[in-house]
């Protein structure tokens, strides 16, 4: 699964805006409220939506020459949920959300490091780069963060994610099921299900063997 250099920016910047946007309109209680991810609140997403858009910049400059051996959608066969949470990783987030004095402090760290990343993705000539032991072509990259980014949208809110980002993520679930969902399913059903954040119902499962492959997205 290949992604235009041009449509995964503009999807990518489109969601980082949107989820920005959306977490500051959030108060200390809402934030403090569970969200979709195992073990967190709504504040503790956002502290590993920075963690990784920090660790997104070492992406940003790590151009290389080299053949890409991963595409958009390749790059998540890493993640495939295995069904046991990562209590290592679920506690280190906590306990880096518990230093701050209040949840919405989190935002203070996030915001300058989204600038950073949107001023990298702006000026950045397209080619490819080496990320976390692999190396993608920068519109696959850019795509990898354009649906991460929408999958926590839908972790931390119910509004709905920025379109081009969530219709990359269902394409992406598609992709590793190996087969389209119906499209009478809605987006964001099919990425939560994806995802493994709702489980199929028997009537999901009866109208799409695909749904026996999921999730596919960690």
């Amino acid at each position: 699964m290949h992604v235009d250099p041009g449509e995964a920016r503009s999807a990518f910047l489109g969601q980082m805006d949107l989820l920005i946007g959306t977490a500051a309109g959030l108060s200390d209680e809402a934030l403090l409220a569970p969200s979709r991810c195992t073990g967190w609140t709504v504040s503790e997403a956002l502290v590993h939506v920075h963690q990784g858009l920090q660790e997104m910049l070492l992406g940003c400059v790590s151009h290389t020459d080299a053949p890409p051996d991963t595409d958009a959608a390749s790059y998540w066969r890493d993640f495939t949920p295995t069904g046991t949470p990562d209590i290592a990783g679920i506690q280190f987030v906590r306990r880096v959300a518990a230093a701050y004095e209040r949840p919405s402090a989190v935002l203070k760290h996030l915001t300058p490091t989204i600038d950073g990343v949107r001023a990298a993705v702006l000026t950045f000539t397209p080619s490819a780069v080496r990320f976390q032991g692999h190396v993608l072509p920068w519109g696959d990259f850019l795509a990898t963060w354009a649906v991460e980014l929408a999958v926590h949208h839908l972790d931390i809110t119910t509004s709905p994610p920025h379109t081009p980002a969530l219709l990359l993520a269902r394409r992406t679930v598609e992709t590793l099921a190996g087969a389209p969902l119906p499209p009478t399913w809605p987006d964001e059903t099919v990425v939560l299900l994806g995802t493994g954040r709702v489980s199929p119902t028997p009537a999901q499962r009866a109208e799409s063997p695909a749904v026996a492959r999921l999730p596919v997205l960690g």
